[in-house]
């Protein structure tokens, strides 16, 4: 069984190591993270879906926004499409394919984004999102696994991060890269937080 531990674990680091010498990818991530400071700092919001484990990526990219990811500081504007109301509704008037992109109809607005998150690229609810995002003169940035994705490819900036054969290496690669998206959300509207002081200050833990 150790075994078994210890090659998933190494299979899971290859992938991540992959992802960091991908100079097109860690671009892609640069450049999504500055469409959304943009459009916070023009007041916009900023909107995630998915489904599954990527509805799951989607809550917290917009729950660590709304709430605390590594400082104390202003809340920011984010929102999940993940209410269940609004999800067993739209499902059951109009069906599943609906129940992101009717959302983005009631609540979108020009100058917004949405970060569409498919681990195939190909998700078709999560592609009418886009659509309706698109439509309405939002930004779209997508978190996809496989090169060349339909989802992808309607995306202003897509961020492909294949992982593999399977889905779970591509989660896992997605979350680091939400991660990323946090930070340098708060480190460009909050600059004053990541000032560190000088090393006779610090305490350690």
């Amino acid at each position: 069984m150790l075994e078994h531990i210890r090659a998933t674990m190494e299979e899971a680091a290859r992938a991540l190591d992959a992802l960091r010498r991908n100079d097109v990818a860690l671009s892609a991530v640069a450049k999504a993270a500055e469409l959304m400071v943009s459009s916070l700092r023009q007041g916009g919001c900023l909107y995630s879906c998915g489904n599954g484990g990527s509805m799951c990526d989607a809550m917290h990219f917009a729950e660590e926004l709304t709430g605390r990811y590594r400082k104390d500081r202003p809340a920011v504007r984010a929102i999940s499409i993940s209410d269940a109301s609004h999800i067993s509704c739209v499902g059951n008037d109009y069906g599943y394919e609906f129940i992101f992109s009717r959302y983005i109809e009631a609540h979108g607005r020009p100058g917004d984004v949405l970060l569409a998150i498919s681990t195939s690229g190909s998700s078709k609810n999560v592609k009418r999102a886009v659509d309706a995002a698109r439509e309405r003169g939002m930004k779209v940035i997508s978190l996809t696994g496989h090169p060349g994705s339909v989802i992808g490819s309607l995306a202003d900036v897509d961020v492909c991060t294949p992982g593999g054969q399977y889905a779970d290496r591509v989660q896992e690669l997605h979350i680091k890269v939400i991660h990323t998206f946090m930070e340098l959300i708060e480190r460009n509207l909050f600059p004053e937080l990541y000032k560190l002081p000088p090393l006779s200050g610090r305490t350690s833990d």
